[in-house]
């Protein structure tokens, strides 16, 4: 029997053949979709808070793991890849059932410090209470990009390929999985039921992805945008990703204000008045 292997393809492609190969697979990688410039740029505006970010306070954050949240403040070049057009192309042919909106659910770097073990295996959509999501449900689509070059040994995020339909209860071990390897500036999507976790880094370099997820705009949010960024600095980003970040009702009758009223009026000057906001 063939081991499963993660689909990779280059940054030419298109969305409909992305979002195909993760639905049947459950993972696949994009290489180099953005430049060394741009993940330069992301990494000087990172350091200064990877320098004061506390390391993990149990094993699955990781003892000497840093993770930095509230990165579109933060680093300003992190909108290249929260809004990636590809990426946000092959999230809206992805989830299902989804009817009107999905919604940024989390931006964190995860620095993965030399001598660090492999973090458990596990899935993303557990985060839910551990409801069990049906498994023809794709509520979730999460991002790893390597801010660095992605190898085994410096602890590259490891995948279990076709996991993704397998019932919560069934467990998978190390060795079920594989290394997302890949140069820096590339991205490993997987769904919120694929069993995936940070790799071992063995090397003497520190393993630096950004991870960025998505979900259904009517589930809650795993990081609390509306908290992490104020008001003046949600009117300082792209509609589009004032929208990610739930500004915008989840469905027709989810997050209004003033009975009825969008809250991306908040961001602008449109009158009280405006109701037109359920379209997404």
């Amino acid at each position: 029997m063939t081991r499963p292997t993660i689909p990779r393809y280059g940054n030419d492609t298109n969305a409909e053949t992305v979002s195909a190969a993760l639905r049947e697979h459950g993972a696949v990688i994009i290489e180099r979709l953005v430049d060394d410039a741009t993940c330069d740029r992301l990494h000087a505006e990172l350091q200064p808070w990877l320098d004061t970010t506390p390391v993990g306070g149990d094993e699955f954050s990781g003892h000497n793991t840093r993770r930095t949240g509230g990165l579109l403040a933060r680093c300003p070049s992190s909108l290249e890849l929260v809004g990636h057009p590809l990426v946000l192309d092959v999230v809206d042919q992805t989830l299902w059932p989804k009817k009107t909106t999905f919604q940024l659910h989390l931006t964190q770097s995860i620095a993965i410090g030399p001598g660090s073990p492999a973090q458990f295996l596990h899935r993303d959509h557990w985060c839910f209470d551990v409801f069990p999501v049906p498994r023809d449900v794709d509520v979730e689509v999460s991002t790893i990009w390597a801010l660095t070059d992605f190898t085994e040994e410096r602890g590259a995020t490891r995948v279990v390929p076709d996991s993704h339909r397998t019932p919560d209860d069934v467990r998978y071990t190390p060795d079920d999985s594989l290394p997302a390897e890949m140069p820096r500036g590339s991205v490993v999507l997987y769904l919120g039921s694929t069993v995936h976790g940070g790799g071992e880094n063995r090397s003497d370099d520190v393993r630096i992805g950004i991870n960025v997820d998505y979900v259904l705009g009517w589930l809650r949010q795993e990081e609390n945008q509306y908290l992490t960024y104020s008001l003046d600095e949600v009117r300082t980003f792209p509609e589009r990703i004032q929208r990610l970040l739930g500004y915008e009702p989840g469905a027709y009758a989810l997050g209004y204000i003033e009975g009825g009223r969008s809250p991306m009026t908040l961001l602008s000057d449109a009158p009280l008045a405006d109701t037109q906001s359920f379209q997404p």
